[in-house]
């Protein structure tokens, strides 16, 4: 297999000529899927049957039947090795558990594959270390699909609200019902990974991605419990700002929602609300593209998810059992 360099238009340390390299300049990168749960069907595999700048290969699964089900919708092969998907692609896009995507990925990374990863990149530091570090090692690409920073309208709040100064506090609040209390579970709470770590590690991650690249890098970070998974984190950034952080699958239906504010001296600012998770999707894909094509790191990428999952970690072990 040619180097990931070569194999998306990134300049590669040797310059011997490769297959891609005669390639045809419209030859669009292969992706391949890892995962054929909810949230594959849902929304990894219509996003990457609709990209045009790509061509969906195909699906590999821990659940083969799901997996040649999900590849028969969408007219792709199913793979019964995930090696052997990653030998016939460009870009491998996760949709599996963290613990089970992070040593995936490290062998994706080492055929040479893009990553398309999902959050959190894993629950430990030394598995998501081991992904950013496989990541720079065989100098492949690498995105975090973090839904709030390639949906619209956010992903261009969060960019006019980092270009600010003067942010003071901010209060952002992530109550799902996927596990309620008092009504149906949602399509995503048979899924033994969100039973065991909660909203802190399925949400929080979100929460984050908004916080930081705003206020700054996380310096200091507290955590206590509340009823049923509630964590509420309270964090201290790079820029002198404090934020609060209320996390939980576990809300009421009617108490269930989303929301971020920031006060500073240029005032209160909301997130706003948005749509189109595939379509989100679509443009994460975009942005993993752009990387290999130019070289340049994503700031969204693996690098920013191994930074995530420590805060996590840091907050989890200072609650109780």
């Amino acid at each position: 297999m040619s180097s990931a360099g070569d194999r998306a238009g990134v300049p590669a340390e040797t310059t011997a000529p490769t297959a891609a390299d005669q390639a045809p300049a419209d030859t669009r990168p292969r992706v391949g899927l890892l995962g054929t749960g909810p949230w594959a069907t849902r929304t990894h595999a219509p996003a990457l049957a609709a990209h045009t700048g790509s061509e969906f290969a195909g699906v590999w699964g821990r659940r083969p039947e799901a997996a040649a089900e999900l590849a028969h919708q969408h007219g792709v092969k199913v793979y019964e090795d995930p090696d052997e998907l990653f030998a016939d692609c460009d870009v491998v896009a996760f949709a599996l558990p963290p613990d089970v995507q992070a040593p995936l990925a490290v062998r994706a990374a080492a055929a040479g594959c893009h990553l398309l990863l999902d959050k959190p990149v894993a629950t430990t530091p030394q598995d998501a270390r081991a992904v950013a570090d496989a990541v720079a090692r065989h100098r492949v690409s690498s995105v975090v699909f973090l839904t709030l920073r390639f949906a619209e309208p956010t992903a261009g709040w969060v960019e006019e609200q980092a270009a600010r100064t003067g942010w003071f506090t901010a209060a952002a609040h992530w109550l799902g019902a996927v596990f309620p209390p008092d009504g149906t579970p949602s399509a995503y709470a048979d899924s033994p990974w969100r039973k065991a770590k909660g909203g802190l590690w399925d949400v929080g991650p979100h929460a984050l991605s908004v916080l930081i690249p705003i206020l700054g890098d996380v310096t200091e970070v507290s955590a206590t419990r509340g009823p049923s998974d509630v964590v509420q984190l309270a964090l201290r950034h790079a820029s002198g700002a404090a934020s609060t952080a209320v996390l939980s699958l576990g809300a009421p239906q009617a108490a269930a929602g989303v929301g971020l504010e920031l006060r500073g001296s240029e005032g209160v600012h909301e997130l706003p609300g948005w749509s189109d998770v595939p379509g989100a999707y679509g443009r994460a894909l975009d942005a993993l593209l752009t990387a290999a094509r130019t070289g340049v790191p994503d700031p969204r990428g693996a690098e920013f998810g191994a930074r995530l999952t420590e805060i996590l970690a840091q907050a989890e072990a200072q609650l109780p059992d």
